[in-house]
């Protein structure tokens, strides 16, 4: 068993493949806040591939933790000198182990948030990228606008406030970039919403005007935010991640990723200070990103949440055990073909119908083990973003809404079930969710009226008419009975099943 660090590359098992570039030789020109599995699987091995490619040492990444939890990835990346190790498995089982270099240092900004400033400040540091969740831009999901109202922003927005927000951090080493000539880095979001870069120049510029107004205008004016689209799915590490790596491979990692083998990255190419040539390692630049987002969030991440709170009120626990059942099969790529495939444009290169398909192979691979509780997770933040622009393009149009408007009834009996017990409920907005949801008995449609996630859909008839006979035939005949139930309907009505189009 090897315990992982730089001086133990040479040691490890041939089947390990390792950096071919030497780490300590690195210099980062990128800032990345939010180093979850997700950056670790995906922008920080796109530019392992770089590294590895040779020639091009600057664009290894500066990781920034600005939670307490992340003091623990501080104490693992400062014990394995800053190296981890990604497991990708295909469908079919093959498994590949890589150690990744690209992350050469971390700073917990709790503990040194002047040594993130100055980096953020460092002429060297050219893009600042972003992994801080769908929810982590204080932006409402109906309305659109920055909310500056949580205690965290409202300190950071203070005079001479040293900084704890990632608002705070990217505005001040902004500001300091400004007062020094230098010029602006990127901001660069890879997080899954539509339109991310416009969301976050939205929100830093709202900040930032709040904070100085004249500093605002200047953002507005001078910083590039590139929109993106980003797809791997990778489950939470679990020990028996930790585990397989040492018998498999004898690697002793406390924090290593696992992912799937497929990979997508579609980046705007707008960038302040230039960017790495990302292009020869697989990632496609384009100079619209919108049809691509949308096939992805409204196929693959609405698809999870269509998928996981039916999937939890049937039984099951993971992502794959849920595709062994016909049903939801049906279920799945009938919202894909009938509900979410109208609302997307042409997206160049892409056969939808082969898309569909690979996401079904994709979610059905048991070797992710990707459990349906961590894409529940946050659902006030993901449904609004994935699912219900679905719903409200197809109300636009007359097109089907059944099955999304189905998911949104599971979506309130599984808070309800949270409630009494069965689940946990992992939400900003639980309390507000579950006091809704219980008001379902005595007041239908009550779920509904969380003005800040519905929106005018609450006072849609036709999806009102449809959440509630969703929740009433899942009440009547549990989460299989109203997918046979309502495939039965879908097939009466167009005289063939419920799959692809």
């Amino acid at each position: 068993m090897v315990k992982l660090n730089r001086s133990a590359l040479d040691t490890l098992s041939s089947n390990v493949l390792v950096p071919s570039y030497d780490p300590s030789t690195l210099h980062s020109s990128i800032v990345h806040f939010g180093v979850g599995g997700f950056h670790r699987s995906h922008e920080a091995m796109y530019l392992d591939r770089l590294l590895n490619a040779g020639g091009n040492t600057e664009w290894a990444i500066c990781g920034v933790g600005v939670l307490p939890q992340d003091a623990r990835m501080q104490a693992v990346f400062a014990a394995q000198d800053n190296l981890y190790t990604l497991i990708t498995v295909s469908p079919e089982g093959q498994s590949e182990a890589r150690v990744i270099g690209a992350i050469n240092s971390f700073l917990f900004a709790p503990e040194n948030p002047e040594a993130v400033l100055e980096k953020l400040s460092d002429p060297a540091t050219k893009i600042v990228s972003l992994t801080v969740t769908e929810g982590g831009y204080s932006v409402n999901n109906v309305t659109g606008k920055f909310e500056a109202s949580s205690p965290a922003i409202q300190h950071d927005l203070g005079a001479g406030a040293t900084p704890i927000t990632v608002f705070g951090f990217v505005t001040e080493g902004l500001r300091r970039r400004r007062e020094r000539g230098i010029a602006p880095f990127t901001v660069m979001s890879c997080d899954n919403m539509q339109g991310n870069g416009d969301v976050a120049q939205h929100a830093f510029t709202a900040f930032a005007r709040l904070k100085d107004a004249e500093l605002g205008e200047w953002v507005a004016q001078h910083v590039a935010f590139p929109n993106s689209m980003v797809d791997r799915i990778t489950p939470m590490t679990s020990e028996q991640t930790r585990q397989e790596l040492a018998a498999d491979y004898g690697v002793e990692d406390e924090w290593p990723v696992l992912a799937e083998t497929f990979a997508q990255w579609v980046l705007e190419d707008k960038f302040t200070l230039g960017r790495p040539p990302l292009e020869s390692v697989g990632v496609h630049l384009v100079s619209d990103v919108e049809p691509y987002e949308l096939m992805k969030l409204r196929l693959l991440n609405a698809s999870h949440q269509a998928m996981s709170h039916l999937g939890l009120l049937a039984g099951y626990t993971y992502a794959h055990e849920v595709l062994q059942h016909p049903l939801f099969v049906d279920f799945l790529l009938g919202y894909m073909a009938d509900e979410a495939t109208p609302t997307l444009h042409d997206v160049p290169g892409i056969d939808l119908a082969a898309y569909r398909q690979q996401l079904i192979d994709r979610f059905a691979s048991p070797a992710i083990q990707d459990t349906l509780a961590r894409l529940v997770a946050e659902g006030s933040e993901r449904i609004p973003k994935f699912l219900l622009p679905v719903i409200r393009e197809q109300l636009n149009t007359g097109g089907q809404i059944e099955r999304s408007a189905l998911v949104v009834a599971a979506w309130s009996l599984y808070i309800e079930a949270a409630h009494s017990g069965r689940f946990p409920l992992l939400d900003p907005r639980a309390e507000r969710l579950t006091a809704a949801a219980l008001c379902e008995s005595q007041q239908p449609g009550a779920f509904l009226e969380l003005e800040d996630i519905f929106g005018e859909l609450a006072r849609n008839e036709r999806f009102r008419a449809a959440y509630l006979a969703g929740r009433e035939s899942v009440q009547r005949l549990g989460a299989l009975g109203a997918l046979q139930e309502l495939a039965d309907k879908t097939q009466s009505k167009t005289g063939v099943g419920a799959g692809p189009a």
